[in-house]
C-alpha cells in the first residue's frame, strides 16, 4: 500500500517528493511537517475568505456568524 502511495504521489504534477515514506521518519520529523502543512492551510483559507470579502477581517466576522 505504501509504495502505491509513493508512486501517487511522484506521478502528480507538483506533489513534493519529500513526502515519500512517510512511515519512515521519526515523531519529530512528522510533527515538523504536519505544522507545515497546518500553516499552509490556514494560510490557503484566509486567501479564500479575503477573495470571498474583499477584507480578512470581515471575512472571519462572517464565518463567525457576526454582522458587519
Amino acid at each position: 500500500m505504501h509504495i502505491k502511495l509513493d508512486e501517487l504521489i511522484r506521478a502528480i504534477n507538483g506533489a513534493h517528493n519529500a513526502l515519500l515514506n512517510l512511515e519512515d521518519l521519526g515523531e519529530k520529523e512528522l510533527d515538523r511537517i504536519r505544522a507545515d502543512y497546518t500553516r499552509l492551510a490556514e494560510e490557503a483559507r484566509e486567501t479564500l475568505l479575503e477573495k470571498r470579502t474583499g477584507t480578512p477581517e470581515v471575512a472571519k466576522a462572517e464565518d463567525r456568524g457576526h454582522s458587519v
